[in-house]
């Protein structure tokens, strides 16, 4: 009997969570090609990926779907030739119905650790562009391109610009060794920056090969609540229905949690702002309870978990010291629980150590809430190497 058989299996390689897009007039787009160059984390031969309309309130017609190899990595072109369709039962041409997510047929294609593939979409109908999310950070950029260019190896310049908003394309999932995982980042605006993506490039530098990390953030997200109106609608659903489906990762092992400083920053009365009532604050225990339902959640769903501590908010324009109070106690909790793998303090790495309520120098990105890109590295740098080794 052979015992080096290397088995395989499904790994999520990349990954993000599926928010509302930010409310505009142009809230329709026609003849738009969309293209996501992707980091993978693992060498594979076959891949599928998933199209979620899960926030979209009519269904999406996706006309054609195409995986290339990148030309160069984070770029815009892709390689001459390399380009495959990636079908759905069969079919180049997709619907995604409103709040529901596609699985692509299984796809052969050559894939390497490090070299970028690109996923293109385009769509020749009128489109609802409402799920999706805004992400930041050196490995996370998209194009997109008036016409169809889906399969063509270059987007042309004169019609092509960049963004940041990753529309309908959640998951992609690499057929490799089963010896690989993934890492879930679950969290807010912080996490949908720049910190995920440092965590991706200290796995290469470092040689970690058999881990990915995973995203699954959205801006503006709190634990507790959710905005129902059109203001304030692209700031997310509240954990209780994210968590249970964007932990869903389909080889992940654990997660990292960084959430809940919206919860304590966002209410101001009624009185400065109508949908941001004083009843929406919080206790520290509301808070807590809801990062037990998470964890609850995890590890119904076999994750070990792990938590990041709250960062700073000194200087803040709702800073008042009772919320810092409010973050410290929620802080203090994360800590000091045994109802989690380990704390990642995150807090402790950033702050000021004269003044802990603000970021230490070269941490604070201006507007005294979220961390520049210093501090998103030295928040890769703190993660311990037991979450990214088996």
């Amino acid at each position: 009997m052979d015992t080096n058989v290397n088995h395989q299996k499904y790994i999520t390689t990349w990954g993000n969570a599926i928010s509302i897009a930010d409310r505009r007039p142009e809230n329709y787009a026609k003849d738009l090609t969309l293209r996501y160059p992707i980091r993978p984390m693992f060498d594979g031969t076959k891949l599928k990926i998933t199209l979620d309309n899960f926030c979209g309130t009519e269904a999406v017609r996706v006309t054609r779907v195409f995986v290339a190899k990148t030309k160069e990595n984070g770029g815009r072109a892709v390689v001459e030739g390399s380009s495959v369709a990636v079908t759905f039962d069969g079919k180049e041409s997709v619907v995604l119905p409103a709040g529901e997510a596609v699985i692509s047929d299984e796809i052969t294609f050559a894939v390497t650790r490090g070299d970028d593939i690109s996923v293109s979409l385009y769509f020749g109908d009128f489109t609802l562009m409402r799920s999706a999310v805004f992400i930041t950070g050196p490995l996370s950029k998209g194009f997109y391109c008036v016409g169809d260019y889906a399969e063509s190896a270059k987007l042309p310049l004169d019609y092509t610009r960049n963004t940041n908003w990753f529309y309908f394309l959640s998951n992609v999932e690499i057929y490799t060794s089963d010896t690989n995982r993934a890492v879930i980042c679950y969290g807010d605006s912080i996490t949908s920056q720049a910190w995920p993506d440092y965590l991706s490039l200290r796995l290469f530098a470092e040689n970690i090969e058999h881990t990915a990390i995973v995203r699954r953030a959205a801006s503006g997200t709190r634990i507790l609540r959710q905005y129902e109106n059109i203001t304030y609608d692209s700031y997310g659903l509240k954990g209780d229905i994210r968590f249970p489906r964007e932990a869903k990762v389909t080889g992940a092992e654990s997660v990292i949690i960084q959430h809940g400083i919206n919860d304590i920053i966002h209410p101001v009365g009624v009185e400065v702002n109508p949908f941001r009532p004083w009843s929406d604050l919080p206790t520290a225990e509301e808070l807590i309870q809801g990062l037990k339902r998470y964890i609850s959640w995890a590890k119904e769903f076999g994750l070990t978990v792990y938590m990041g501590t709250l960062l700073p908010i000194y200087g803040w324009r709702t800073y008042e010291p009772f919320r810092d109070e409010l973050r410290n106690t929620v802080n203090d909790w994360i800590r000091t629980t045994t109802e989690i793998a380990g704390c990642i303090d995150f807090d402790k790495a950033l702050r000021d150590r004269e003044n802990p309520a603000a970021f230490a120098k070269g941490f604070d990105s201006g507007d005294h809430l979220h961390p520049s890109e210093q501090a998103y590295f030295q928040m890769a740098a703190v993660v311990p190497n037991t979450v990214l080794h088996k």
